[in-house]
């Protein structure tokens, strides 16, 4: 703190060092301060980002690009506008705040910052997204796995066009139609591995042996003529009927997760254009897919930027005493977290729990106590915060993230503890407090909350009668009794039904043993109805 004062007084007698001495900007200034963030980002801390492309644009383009999901080219649909109305009518109304940047993963990175931004907070916003989000992206290995930065602009531009051409052509209903339905279903429409799974040679050598099996035990001539015991009748058919089944699921590549991929290939009465629509939803879907899993870590790396470069201008004597406190001001909000029972609360803000676990690692790594030295021996006094958060930022995703690199430190500074609610007991049992096997269950729960696969509904194609009345049938395996809410899963079922154009069947089945639980159908003539 004294070196940052003396460094203060100096600059006071220097003003010309500073980039900008009042809350206006022009172009000028901004490229200035893009200039000297750049040079903090790249040749101090090391940072390796795609290039730059800053957009600055009004308020209600800001509302726009909301609407769109963020994007910068998107296809029209009625939810967008939907969700232009209600952001704009909040904004106007002082109700609802507008973010103070988007930034887009794509090779350029586009970042958006608002022109009525002061230059303080396009600072912030160009160390926050230009720099912290664009090396995340790039650099991460959900999403150099799963996105195309190269790509996605071009291709958005292509779904744009296609889309405006099938309401030409096919008129808006039509089109909507299949578009509200694949909305519906984008969640279920990505794939969470990145290889189909090996065959299973000793299964299809099975397979094989009950094939040939059966071709011996139903080649015999005198069956034609000589009645066979009713069990032996049984048991053939029934072996006919799980060959069928086998045959069937092969055939289809079953169990399938991606809903939307096999309606896609698969949907016996759906056009070409509709397929492609289908395909451009999922394609969308899927490039957001790493984001979900990745939002506390994204968040965090980019306030973590953002804080060791403004702090680094201040210390050059680049920005003034005035403009650090601004920065502080606009800082704590984004960071800010209530607490429990604060009526504010809603869960943990990932800006607040990205950014304390990431100022943490930076402290184990530089000063660590003798807890952190018994917790992450690994780290623990090893003097390279920066190249050990971007090992992190590169390999890890918000579970395994949490699950590693939480401390009994930012447990206690964020008051953590862990309740566990059971539906079948009348009370709330406080499961973990501030100990050693206390820190153990709190992380691996607050681990588990961030588990995409715990969050998002585990679905599965797992058959289709497809010889007969091209009966279609979806699993939903239940863990620890968390099921389904009754309306959005008929309303859900309808939307696969509509796009199926046959009858569906949803099963919700126990994980533990594969009880089957309950079941909803839906039937075309649902739809006739409507």
């Amino acid at each position: 703190m004294n070196s940052k004062t003396k460094s203060a007084d100096t600059r006071n007698t220097d003003d010309s060092k500073l980039l900008f001495t009042s809350a206006d900007w022009d172009f000028e200034t901004l490229k200035a301060t893009y200039d000297a963030i750049e040079d903090i980002a790249i040749n101090e801390m090391k940072l390796d980002v795609y290039p730059n492309q800053v957009e600055v644009i009004t308020s209600e383009q800001m509302l726009d690009a909301y609407s769109s999901i963020g994007m910068p080219l998107m296809y029209h649909h009625w939810s967008f506008g939907k969700r232009f109305v209600r952001d704009d009518v909040m904004y106007r109304k002082g109700y609802q705040g507008l973010a103070y940047e988007i930034v887009i993963n794509s090779n350029p990175c586009i970042s958006y910052v608002m022109e009525e931004n002061t230059i303080v907070m396009q600072t912030l916003v160009m160390a926050h997204a230009a720099f912290g989000h664009n090396h995340f992206f790039k650099n991460n290995y959900l999403f150099k796995q799963w996105t195309d930065a190269e790509g996605i602009l071009d291709y958005l531009q292509f779904a744009k066009r296609y889309i405006a051409k099938c309401e030409d052509r096919y008129g808006f209903d039509a089109v909507e139609r299949i578009l509200d339905a694949a909305h519906a279903l984008m969640d279920q429409g990505v794939n969470r591995y990145s290889h189909p799974e090996k065959p299973n040679l000793a299964a299809e050598l099975q397979r094989e042996r009950e094939r040939a099996k059966y071709e011996d035990e139903t080649y015999n001539d005198l069956w034609r003529t000589l009645p066979q015991p009713d069990q032996g009748d049984q048991d053939i058919d029934e072996l006919k009927r799980k060959m069928r089944i086998e045959e069937r699921r092969a055939q289809f590549g079953l169990p399938e997760e991606n809903l939307l991929y096999f309606l896609e290939k698969n949907a016996p009465s759906l056009q070409a254009w509709e397929r492609e629509l289908l395909r451009i939803v999922r394609n969308i879907g899927q490039y957001f897919y790493p984001q979900k899993q990745t939002k506390v870590m994204n968040e965090g790396c980019a306030c973590y930027v953002h804080y060791a470069i403004m702090n680094s201008l201040y210390d050059k004597g680049l920005i003034s005493e005035g403009a650090m406190m601004e920065f502080i001001d606009y800082h704590s909000r984004v960071v800010f977290q209530a607490e429990y029972d604060d009526p504010r609360y809603s869960g943990f803000n990932p800006y607040a729990l990205g950014f304390a676990m990431m100022q943490d690692i930076h402290r184990i790594c530089v000063d660590p106590t003798e807890e952190d030295h018994k917790w992450f021996p690994d780290i623990a006094g090893n003097n390279e915060p920066i190249e050990t958060l971007k090992e992190a930022w590169a390999h890890y995703r918000d579970e395994s993230f949490i699950l590693q690199f939480l401390s009994p430190k930012v447990m206690r500074d964020m008051r953590m503890f862990m309740i566990d609610d059971q539906s079948t007991s009348p009370h709330l049992e406080v499961g973990a407090i501030h100990n050693d096997n206390g820190y153990r269950k709190v992380r691996r729960s607050l681990a588990r909350m961030h588990d995409i696969s715990v969050r998002d509904p585990d679905m599965q194609v797992v058959d289709v009668d497809i010889r007969g009345n091209r009966q279609l049938y979806i699993q939903h395996t239940e863990h620890e009794g968390i099921r389904l809410e009754k309306s959005e899963a008929e309303m859900t079922l309808g939307y696969i039904g509509q796009l199926w154009g046959y009858g569906v069947t949803l099963q919700a089945v126990d994980y533990e043993n594969g009880e089957i639980l309950h079941e909803m159908n839906y039937k075309p003539e649902d739809l006739a109805g409507n």
